[in-house]
């Protein structure tokens, strides 16, 4: 099972992180113009996939022998395991409050600039921590 999860938050991340980067391009491309439904549908997947990412980390996390269960402080001194132990999980974690929070605010905001700019400051934000803590060496 712990394979299975793990492959399936590797993959998805290559389908959340290509639906979160379309959120972002298509806000900031139509940024000028009148905000649409399909401007907050756009912005609602790149959340939606996001979200879905942290579940499937959250399991993982809470399953994977490198994940909680691995906190030390031998962990703690060794840079790779310190990444999969604390690093990644706490990052992504406030990368995902900032995208929450940007989508919502952009729900109450009443004016159109006002809406593109918390998606694109919060999800931008998001998007440079994100690519800040994925363990690269080890990413299938």
């Amino acid at each position: 099972m712990y394979q299975g999860l793990q492959h399936l938050h590797s993959y998805f991340a290559y389908l959340a992180l290509a639906a979160f980067l379309f959120s972002i391009i298509y806000t900031a491309a139509t940024r000028n113009k009148p905000f649409t439904d399909s401007n907050k549908k756009v912005a609602l997947v790149g959340l939606v996939a996001a979200h879905l990412q942290l579940v499937f980390g959250l399991i993982l996390y809470f399953t994977s022998p490198s994940g909680i269960k691995n906190l030390s402080g031998d962990t703690m001194r060794n840079p790779a395991m310190r990444l999969l132990a604390l690093e990644h999980p706490l990052t992504m974690l406030v990368a995902i409050i900032l995208i929450t929070v940007g989508y919502s605010k952009s729900k109450r905001a009443t004016a159109d600039a006002d809406k593109f700019k918390y998606i694109l400051r919060m999800y931008g934000i998001g998007l440079v921590l994100i690519l800040s803590r994925i363990p690269w060496k080890m990413w299938f």
